[in-house]
C-alpha cells in the first residue's frame, strides 16, 4: 500500500533507508485495518512526491514490523516521525491533516 515515492521499510532495510540517511525521513506506522492510517496515506504519498529530492517517505505495516514497532513505542497508529541523523526528532499520534504533516518534515529539510 505504498505509491511509487514511498519506501516500503521493514527491518532489513530500516537501518539503510532511515538510520544512515542523508535526508531526513518521515516515518508512518500504518496497519491495513485502521481506518485513520487508510485516511493519511494519500497525504503521505503526496508528501512523498512533493519532497522528492529533499526528503525520504516511507511506511512501516506495524503488523508485518512489530519488531520495529516495539522499538520505537508504537501504542496508537497511525503514528508518524520525522528521523534526522538516525534519531526522532518530531513525533505525532493520530490522523493529520497534510498542512500539519509538511511543517513537522518543514522543519528539517
Amino acid at each position: 500500500m505504498a505509491g511509487k515515492n514511498v519506501i516500503t521499510l521493514t527491518t532489513s532495510n530500516f537501518e539503510t533507508e532511515v538510520t544512515h540517511s542523508d535526508k531526513p525521513v518521515l516515518v508512518d506506522f500504518w496497519a491495513t485495518w485502521c481506518g485513520p492510517c487508510r485516511a493519511v496515506a494519500p497525504i503521505v504519498e503526496q508528501l512523498a512526491t512533493e519532497y522528492d529530492g529533499k526528503a525520504k517517505i516511507g511506511k512501516i505495516d506495524v503488523d508485518a514490523e512489530g519488531d520495529l514497532a516495539r522499538k520505537y513505542g508504537i501504542s496508537s497508529i497511525p503514528t508518524i516521525m520525522v528521523f534526522k541523523g538516525g534519531e526522532v526528532v518530531e513525533q505525532v499520534l493520530g490522523a493529520r491533516p497534510k498542512n500539519q504533516i509538511a511543517a513537522m518534515l518543514d522543519k528539517h529539510v
